[in-house]
């Protein structure tokens, strides 16, 4: 695996591989690796792309100054884990390599009411930033796939958007939620858990799954009611529990209102904020 910090230099490693014939898959993270991370680079490993990973803690999407502070960096673990699934290159620019002093490269784009609901409301600013770096990340990389987990489904509706505003050349793919044993949907943030909240937080996934059953028979606001009472019982703090349509994120009633149907959740787990999702009618 190739190691890059400089734009220009993986640009020309990317050159010569399209000169090769090779296609280019692009992850980007933030770090703090999981197998839910690895499984993006499985996946474009298995499309038989010449795939790419990024490290970069990115601030512009952190409103929380202390949340960015305390994001978990461990650059030599995650090379190794990349490493081990056979990633072909890895870039970690420093910030000034990402947004160049003296350049503006903020994205102003409206995504409408996809950014106003659930993670808009509760992120302010979250989301111009997130996708700032994704595009400044496009543009560096020029994949021709892009690699996204569905945890953050929010997030891959709001890149799709932007993909489609600026007709850029790249397909997005999503990947599925990878869970650990006990459902809890694997996050960076798991590792900032209490022994105690990390034996509670899988209620969250418990709760979706509830949610999926009852919402075939009762109204979004009964089942939303009590996924919500179900999470707090278990001594996590729900921020939103949201029942949607899984295009434009605005909220359903009933089983019919939708061919695409989304449960969507926020819930402090102690100091730890955690969002699951789970897909309750149609296929994403």
């Amino acid at each position: 695996m190739k190691i890059f910090r400089k734009v220009k230099d993986l640009q020309t490693c990317l050159e010569q591989e399209r000169e090769a014939g090779r296609h280019i898959g692009f992850a980007p993270t933030m770090g703090a690796l999981h197998d839910g991370h690895l499984e993006l680079i499985r996946m474009a490993k298995r499309d038989e792309t010449f795939t790419v990973a990024s490290i970069f803690v990115n601030p512009t999407q952190f409103n929380d100054p202390k949340d960015l502070e305390k994001y978990p960096r461990m650059p030599e673990k995650d090379a190794e884990l990349l490493l081990s699934v056979h990633c072909d290159a890895l870039f970690m620019p420093t910030v000034d390599e990402v947004y160049p002093p003296g350049k503006d490269l903020t994205l102003h784009l409206d995504f409408g009411a996809l950014a106003t609901v659930m993670e808009g409301e509760f992120r302010p600013g979250h989301f111009q930033g997130m996708a700032t770096v994704v595009n400044r990340l496009l543009d560096i990389v020029k994949p021709d796939k892009l690699y996204m987990g569905q945890k953050d489904y929010q997030q891959l509706c709001i890149v799709r958007n932007m993909i489609g505003q600026l007709q850029l050349p790249v397909e997005l793919v999503m990947c599925p939620t990878v869970r650990e044993a006990d459902g809890l949907a694997m996050s960076s943030r798991n590792l900032r858990l209490t022994p105690d909240m990390r034996a509670a937080a899988p209620i969250i996934y418990a709760s979706l799954q509830a949610l999926k059953t009852e919402f075939k028979k009762e109204p979004a606001a009964v089942v939303i009611q009590k996924a919500t009472d179900r999470i707090a019982g278990a001594g996590l703090r729900p921020e939103y529990v949201e029942v949607v349509n899984g295009i434009t994120l605005q909220s359903v009633q009933n089983w019919h209102d939708a061919e695409l149907i989304v449960a969507c959740v926020a819930a402090f787990a102690g100091e730890i904020r955690l969002i699951d999702n789970l897909v309750v009618k149609g296929h994403a």
